[in-house]
């Protein structure tokens, strides 16, 4: 329940690629969740003329019209697949009368901001990762909790079942520390040892870290790890023991490491106390209910049948 950064992450490359096409078709036009969508106006990017050029290389155009066939080539299937699920899963739920209420989708993003460190942070990254903006996550959360509600509308979970699974589960309610961390990875002992000289003549450690640490994956953001769990499997355990050392703001010695050693500032340290309160519960509840109910690709399937979901055109097939 707390690696909600790396669940997102999977699906980030598809989605981004997919907001593409959908972007340039609806031209910004936005509704609200579970509303029909808008009609297209004339002057939208619908409107322009296939020869209209959209850039230009050496003075040779590149036309509108050509952009927009690579883009319903490479994308128009999968994003028209997005439209038939969630226009299937609308009719589903108006039928049955399930809905989703604001407070629900309020709940579902404040549980997936798990992690994060604020809800910007939050935002901010699912921009950068799966090229979501805020409404366009508000209605993805929409349609995925619509669809688990017409997929769990009659499964029961009983109480027993939620505590035997606390009962079988004790590490997802432990309580743990996190540490805010900047790292730097040296080659050899004598440049570490020269990173912390510098350090203490008041240089900053984000820049030191940006010309020095040879770690690619962390250099261009300053060596910043942001908050680490102590149990964090992508951390090396020898930097959180040297974590748990240091005060706030104090930098640790060289540590070894597999490609040289590294040097860590801490910059905060906090811990979370997991209570299991309603709201656990409720979660342990849904997951459950989610783990009896038919598989949710297989429901979609099922709904686009019953409303006779037909693609019209073979080469979005």
């Amino acid at each position: 329940m707390r690696s909600m950064k790396l669940l997102w992450g999977i699906i980030g490359l598809l989605m981004a690629c997919v907001l593409v096409l959908t972007m340039l078709l609806t031209h910004a036009v936005r509704t609200k969740p579970g509303a029909p969508l808008p009609s297209v106006p004339p002057d939208s990017a619908m409107a322009v003329p296939p020869n209209e050029p959209v850039a230009v290389v050496g003075g040779k155009s590149i036309p509108y019209g050509e952009l927009m066939n690579r883009l319903t080539e490479k994308y128009g299937a999968e994003l028209l697949s997005q439209m038939i699920d969630r226009e299937a899963i609308r009719q589903e739920a108006e039928a049955l009368q399930v809905t989703v209420s604001r407070g629900e989708m309020d709940a579902e993003l404040t549980r997936m901001q798990q992690g994060y460190e604020s809800e910007e942070q939050f935002y901010n990254s699912m921009k950068e990762q799966l090229g979501l903006s805020k409404s366009e996550l508000n209605e993805d959360v929409y349609y995925k909790l619509l669809l688990e509600r017409l997929a769990t509308r009659n499964v029961t979970v009983t109480d027993a079942e939620v505590q035997a699974y606390i009962k079988e589960h004790p590490e997802e309610f432990k309580s743990f520390v996190q540490y805010h961390l900047l790292k730097a990875e040296l080659k050899t002992k004598e440049e570490a040892n020269q990173f912390i000289a510098d350090l203490t003549k008041g240089f900053d450690f984000g820049v030191l870290a940006k010309e020095r640490s040879v770690d690619a994956a962390t250099a261009k953001a300053g060596g910043d790890l942001g908050f680490v769990e102590e149990n964090d499997p992508f951390i090396p355990p020898f930097l959180i023991q040297a974590a748990r050392t240091l005060k706030i703001n104090e930098v640790s010695k060289p540590v070894p490491v597999k490609n040289g050693y590294a040097v860590i500032q801490l910059l905060a340290k906090r811990e979370t106390n997991k209570t299991i309160d309603e709201t656990v519960k409720a979660n342990i509840r849904r997951e459950l209910a989610l783990q009896k109910a038919v598989p949710l690709n297989e429901l979609v399937k099922q709904i686009r049948e019953r409303h006779k979901a037909t693609v019209k055109m073979p080469n979005f097939q």
